[in-house]
């Protein structure tokens, strides 16, 4: 998505940060006309960035990988208005478990997912994350498509 998507500047300001080193590697050489920064962190702790600095920061397809149920996960959103400018937007996606339309194919991958320990998302649903970023954020939107959430929120 960063590789493809349209910035409101020829040159943004591109920080990427993940646990795994590798996907740091990968992401930054891809969007190296950028010069990107890279952050290995555990997004589940304070991320260790200049507080108040960030206009945006995306989350997508992270929650549902995180260990713990929805409330307990929800502490990266904390993390993320930590890091917010004022009137900064978080944004990102999950695959939700309950609240949401699962047609057999997708709750049986789903199932087996968690299985595996690719996922953590038996107790992620919509009125928890819903829930988890209204509690946090001024104005926060909540769309479904299929079994994702799709959200925005605004510090």
């Amino acid at each position: 998505m960063l590789d493809k998507c349209r910035y409101p500047t020829q040159s943004p300001d591109i920080t990427l940060m993940d646990l795994n080193p590798i996907p740091l590697e990968v992401a930054a050489k891809r969007l190296h006309r950028y010069e990107p920064k890279t952050h290995q962190a555990n997004a589940l702790e304070p991320f260790a960035l200049p507080p108040g600095t960030f206009d945006s920061v995306g989350l997508n397809w992270l929650l549902h990988c995180l260990p713990g149920d929805i409330v307990t996960k929800s502490v990266v959103f904390d993390h993320c208005k930590t890091a917010l400018a004022p009137g900064g937007v978080v944004f990102g996606s999950t695959v939700l478990s309950g609240g949401v339309r699962h047609t057999p194919w997708s709750r049986w991958m789903m199932e087996r997912l968690n299985r595996d320990g690719t996922f953590t998302n038996h107790d992620d649903d919509l009125n928890g994350l819903k829930t988890q970023l209204d509690q946090r954020f001024d104005s926060a939107q909540v769309e479904v498509v299929g079994a994702v959430g799709i959200f925005t929120a605004r510090a």
